[in-house]
């Protein structure tokens, strides 16, 4: 497997709740805070990362889900121009992009920043506990993070399948969803999915194969020679709830924080690898702040080589 390991990292902050259900009390998700977290856990300095800042998204709106149609829909178009600006910025002169979300939505705005800076056809690996391929008719939430994977691919009636003109942001011919385990939920759009070229590779593939091999099949549908890069999109409730709790929604079962890294690893080192946004982590759901510290080694794990092999290069 071919990887590259002479980047630099530059994070961007996406502080966004807009995309996701209120709590039950009607009151917002905090996933907006998560950005300020998890740099607060030393994130920047760890990867020696450049920090390009926050794009800040407009306010929550649609506490009342709108019938048949996303929540927010037209702020979420909005965030998701502004928020490419900043992903192309980051990833511009050959660099790593890492967005730190904020709910599922911000895939949407990584990935048309990437597409700019590609100049072309781009592949996305969705690593996530959940399928994400329901319509807004078909989503019980109306959280365009339940929608995340199928608005990327142009699937549903709406502008946000439609961010990047006739065509998807991108081509479900080099999607790989991984991790998935949410079979008793079938309104994530799972018969779409069954009938899609997209490689769905569930939970227990993850769990049970070597690493290695699975990523070279990831890499195959994803950064095939057509292709001018790819992104990775991380939710954080991939990871088993024992060590990462603060998520909306989580499932049981899935990889732990190690196991996660080594199926990734070879991904973020690829020289086609764009960027890597991570969502979903809630520290409203964290007092002691444990899976932020989960995230933050893990991303360390994953980014640090990186970071570290591209000071070496310059005899920094």
């Amino acid at each position: 497997m071919v990887t590259v390991m002479d980047r630099t990292i530059a994070i961007v902050g996406a502080p966004s709740s807009i995309g996701i259900r209120p709590y039950d009390d009607g009151v917002a998700r905090h996933l907006d805070q998560a950005p300020e977290v998890l740099r607060g856990r030393g994130l920047v300095s760890r990867l020696r990362a450049m920090d390009l800042g926050d794009v800040f998204p407009p306010p929550y709106q649609d506490f009342v889900r709108p019938p048949n149609r996303a929540r927010n829909e037209r702020q979420v178009v909005e965030y998701s121009r502004a928020l490419a600006n900043r992903v192309a910025a980051a990833t511009s002169a050959g660099r790593v992009a890492l967005v730190l979300g904020g709910d599922c939505s911000v895939i949407l705005g990584s990935l048309l920043g990437a597409r700019r800076t590609a100049g072309g056809p781009i592949g996305l690996v969705y690593v996530d506990a959940h399928a994400d391929f329901a319509t807004p008719e078909e989503s019980r939430t109306g959280s365009v993070a339940s929608m995340g994977l199928a608005l990327s691919t142009g699937r549903g009636d709406s502008p946000l399948a439609r961010l990047a003109g006739r065509t998807p942001i991108v081509d479900a011919n080099h999607v790989a969803l991984v991790g998935r385990r949410d079979q008793a939920d079938e309104w994530y759009g799972h018969a779409a999915l069954a009938a899609s070229p997209i490689l769905d590779l569930p939970d227990s593939i993850l769990l049970s194969e070597d690493s290695d091999p699975l990523a070279e099949n990831v890499l195959r549908q994803v950064a095939p020679p057509e292709v001018r890069g790819f992104w990775i999109q991380l939710d954080a409730d991939v990871l088993n709830p024992a060590v990462m709790p603060a998520v909306d929604s989580p499932l049981a079962g899935g990889p732990m924080p190690d196991e996660l890294v080594r199926f990734l690893t070879p991904l973020v080192r690829h020289p086609k690898a764009l960027g890597l946004s991570l969502t979903i982590y809630d520290p409203a759901l964290d007092a002691e702040r444990t899976g932020a510290w989960q995230l933050v080694n893990l991303l360390e794990s994953l980014l640090a080589p990186t970071a570290r092999a591209f000071r070496l290069a310059r005899g920094a």
